[in-house]
């Protein structure tokens, strides 16, 4: 996938985006390889955070076009507690057909299947789109402050 996936990236930064939500990181790798081992070793245990972060991308069934991306931390650190358990992103040309909602769900399920009770979703405060995903998916505004200059919001699903 890493045509796929370095056109993902592309059209991100080609609509201005200055990060790959959900990615794990891929707007900071140069290389692809380095980024997939990077991946791969978050999938076990993330050297820096001892959390376990699992990431997926997500394809449209009746083309197979890659539209998104999201990662899931199994548990948070306190210094993950801000970011949350799940980020999630759409390519710029997919955004505002509900694959998001679509995307979390699956993701949401994923969560059950590894224990989880909660889910707290992060975003910025001014990101309606990403915060209306989250509520479409029961996510519950619990939380609002502020980090680097920006308003940021928690919202929390419950899983049951």
């Amino acid at each position: 996938m890493e045509q796929e996936i370095t056109e993902y990236k592309e059209e991100h930064f080609g609509a201005g985006d200055m990060q790959v939500h959900g990615s794990g990181g891929l707007a900071y790798f140069d290389s692809f390889d380095e980024w997939l081992k990077h991946i791969e070793a978050i999938s076990e245990v993330n050297p820096e955070t001892g959390v376990r972060t699992s990431t997926f991308f997500t394809k449209r069934v009746s083309d197979g076009k890659l539209i998104g991306c999201i990662k899931i931390h199994h548990s948070l650190t306190e210094q993950l507690r801000k970011g949350g358990h799940i980020a999630y992103g759409i390519r710029p040309s997919e955004r505002g057909k509900g694959y998001g909602a679509k995307q979390l769900k699956l993701c949401l399920d994923f969560a059950v299947s590894i224990n989880l009770k909660h889910v707290i979703i992060s975003c910025d405060k001014s990101n309606t789109a990403s915060a209306a995903t989250a509520m479409s998916c029961g996510g519950k505004l619990t939380d609002e402050f502020r980090e680097g200059g920006a308003v940021k919001q928690h919202y929390r699903i419950d899983l049951h």
